[in-house]
């Protein structure tokens, strides 16, 4: 029984990835940073629908946190990992929406994928201060492109869009925590399927960093 549910468990885990490869190949580049086809939100509604749906269908962002997620499961204290990252994209967005620029946030998004994926492969993790200071630098990149879509909007949709992001962040992190924890419990290796998992996450990281390179 306690193979049978890691297994389960493992090809959940393993079906978010592949389904954030299939992305990665067949999703515009527009849509991953465009919600709402590059139309600014001018509801509550449209901005927390816009918010939610930026870091899922953007795939570097999806892959990030599901990322966040797992490294949270194998460290002590390890919630303070996605709450960092995710405050962190609050002030990201900040710098954004106060026409601040940041140097090369492609790049570092980007890079900061496949930095994760690399801490989730290795077999001696860093401490969770270190981990929990680099998801809080990734942040504020990811959340400095979250803001492209928001600059111009009216304070009701951006405090929507803002609220929308940050929760399904979270959201997402959390899932990945339960799945990595419920691996961690259930596998007679335990720390290899999130291992594997680390390594599929450098491929996504590895991709978006060639496509950066190459144009």
């Amino acid at each position: 029984m306690r193979g049978a549910g890691s297994s389960a468990w493992g090809r959940s885990l393993w079906g978010i990835l592949l389904a954030g490869f299939g992305l990665l190949l067949f999703t515009p580049n527009a849509l991953a940073h465009h919600p709402l086809d590059g139309r600014l939100p001018s509801n509550f509604f449209e901005g927390f629908m816009s918010g939610v749906a930026h870091p899922v269908i953007g795939v570097d962002h999806f892959v990030f946190v599901i990322a966040v997620g797992l490294l949270s499961a194998l460290m002590l204290h390890g919630m303070t990992i996605p709450i960092a990252f995710a405050i962190a994209g609050l002030a990201g967005t900040g710098i954004h929406l106060q026409r601040l620029d940041l140097p090369a946030p492609e790049f570092f998004i980007s890079a900061s994928v496949l930095l994760f994926g690399v801490l989730l492969a290795l077999k001696r993790h860093p401490n969770w201060q270190i981990v929990t200071g680099l998801a809080a630098v990734a942040g504020v990149f990811h959340g400095y492109a979250y803001g492209e879509a928001i600059v111009g909007a009216d304070m009701t949709p951006m405090v929507a869009y803002l609220t929308g992001f940050t929760v399904i962040q979270l959201g997402v992190a959390l899932g990945a925590r339960v799945i990595g924890q419920q691996m961690l419990n259930r596998h007679q290796m335990p720390e290899l399927p999130l291992r594997f998992s680390g390594f599929a996450i450098c491929g996504v990281g590895a991709a978006f960093l060639s496509s950066v390179f190459l144009g």
